[in-house]
C-alpha cells in the first residue's frame, strides 16, 4: 500500500517549468469543454468554405480525439506536440476569442479593394530546389 502512494505521488505533476504558469490537476476536462466550444464557436460564426474553419476544425478535431482517449496528461502533451497541457488550455481559450475576431473581422470575404498589381507575385515563385 505504501509503494502504491509513493507511485502515485511520484506520478502527478508538481510544477510546469514556466513562471506564472501553474499545474492545472483538471486540465483534461477543462480542454474536452473547450475544444467543444470550439467547434460548436467555428459552427455558428464561420462560414463552412472558409480556409480558417477548416484548418482549426481540424486540429480542434484531432486534439479533442486525443483528449478523450487518453486520461494521462504526459500521453496527452506528447501526441499533441505544442507543449504542456496547461499550455494547450490557454492556446484553446485564445483560439475561442480569435473565433469571434475573425467572424467580426470576415476574412474570408473578396478585399473591398483590388490588390495593387504583382502583389502577390512573390508566392507565385517556384519552390527552391538544391
Amino acid at each position: 500500500m505504501r509503494l502504491a502512494r509513493v507511485l502515485f505521488q511520484a506520478s502527478q505533476k508538481v510544477t510546469t517549468g514556466i513562471v506564472g504558469l501553474p499545474v492545472n490537476p483538471a486540465a483534461r476536462t477543462q480542454l474536452i469543454g473547450l475544444y467543444k466550444q470550439t467547434l460548436d464557436e467555428l459552427k455558428a460564426k464561420i462560414p463552412e468554405k472558409a480556409v480558417y474553419r477548416q484548418s482549426v476544425e481540424a486540429i480542434t478535431t484531432y486534439r479533442l480525439k486525443v483528449v478523450e482517449e487518453n486520461e494521462d496528461p504526459s500521453l496527452i502533451e506528447k501526441l499533441i506536440n505544442s507543449g504542456q497541457v496547461e499550455e494547450l488550455v490557454g492556446q484553446a481559450e485564445d483560439e475561442i476569442q480569435l473565433i469571434t475576431k475573425m467572424a467580426e473581422w470576415k476574412a474570408w470575404e473578396p478585399l473591398e479593394e483590388p490588390a495593387p498589381p504583382r502583389q502577390w507575385e512573390y508566392f507565385k515563385k517556384a519552390a527552391l530546389t538544391e
